[in-house]
């Protein structure tokens, strides 16, 4: 199957398709936000207003990878960076590969013409890292005007797929192509990033790291709609890290490193139970895209409400700043 029929069903899988996790949860649901009756905070003073790669963003709030290369790739791109743009948050593209294998792809991917401000983030796999090199990643970044490159690891979905499984001696590959000139993030694509994970992207000089737990999206379950049009192994697709979990164990090894949460963190509330177990931003992507495809409005409305939802979430811990609600969170009673 080529990597454009490929995308072309993934998203008609995440359309279509029962693409959740089916028994794993984020793990957000064990906690709970200690309100604060008496902060003496108006409401107007809460400012979501967060400094991510260089750039200043509205809200604590990225767009995540989806999609490009396949028939609506460009209109969902361009809706989502049209959101971005609107609202002062950022976007992270879905995977470039595409681009590098197929020039006339990059259409689909070129967004800054309606978002010339917001901070984009070009996103490839890890694996491909034994195919590309330096000056790959440099003219990947440079074709999509990107301000940041994503480099995600999925290697339970990779060998779902029966894709690219080999992740020998990728660490070491990044670690001689860093630094670049632009900054270098790492995520999972759904299945999370553990303490162990962590421990071993220590000492890289990272931007960035999302944790892209599990319990929201299952790529596995994507991948066996694609392969079977259904799912054959739901255990399987169960694995990972759920993404409450992996926020604790991420943040405790990498503790100065910036944090995005996300898989499943789909509530304004589930953002702020994040933010205070020790992400400092958070990302959503599946939701948004049924948004997208009714257009850029739509999708900034979809944002806007989540966003009003986090602030209102923040204004009820006493928060005045995201980076305020850390350690504003307790385990929920019986649980």
């Amino acid at each position: 199957m080529s990597t454009l029929e490929r995308k072309r069903k993934h998203l008609e899988a995440c359309l279509h398709g029962e693409v959740a996790f089916q028994k794993t949860t984020t793990g957000l649901e064990r906690f709970r936000l200690r309100y604060q009756a008496l902060s003496g905070l108006a409401l107007s003073e809460v400012d979501l207003t967060t400094p991510f790669l260089g750039k200043t963003l509205k809200a604590p709030f990225l767009i995540g990878a989806m999609t490009g290369g396949e028939e609506n790739g460009e209109r969902i791109n361009l809706a989502l960076a049209e959101a971005a743009e609107a609202l002062g948050v950022g976007m992270m593209l879905g995977s470039g590969r595409i681009v590098l294998e197929r020039p006339e792809a990059l259409r689909s991917f070129q967004v800054r013409k309606v978002a010339p401000k917001v901070l984009l983030i070009a996103n490839l796999g890890l694996a491909q890292l034994r195919r590309y090199g330096r000056e790959d990643l440099i003219r990947l970044v440079e074709m999509l005007e990107a301000d940041a490159l994503a480099l995600h690891v999925n290697p339970l979905q990779e060998a779902v797929q029966r894709g690219d499984t080999d992740f020998r001696g990728l660490l070491a590959r990044l670690r001689a192509l860093l630094p670049l000139p632009f900054p270098v993030l790492v995520k999972e694509v759904g299945h999370g990033l553990s303490r162990e994970a962590a421990l071993a992207l220590k000492g890289l000089p990272l931007a960035a790291v999302d944790v892209a737990g599990a319990g929201g999206t299952s790529w596995a379950r994507v991948e066996e709609w694609v392969r079977y049009g259904e799912v054959r192994h739901p255990e399987l697709c169960e694995m990972g890290v759920p993404t409450a979990q992996a926020i604790l164990e991420v943040r405790e090894v990498l503790p100065e490193v910036p944090l995005i949460a996300s898989g499943g963190v789909y509530t304004g509330t589930d953002a702020a139970k994040a933010l205070a177990l020790g992400a400092d931003l958070v990302a959503v992507a599946r939701p948004l895209l049924r948004p997208a495809l009714m257009g850029a409005e739509a999708a900034a409305a979809w944002i806007a409400d989540y966003l009003e939802e986090l602030r209102t979430a923040l204004f009820a811990v006493g928060a005045r700043r995201p980076v305020e609600a850390r350690g504003k969170v307790e385990a929920s009673p019986g649980l």
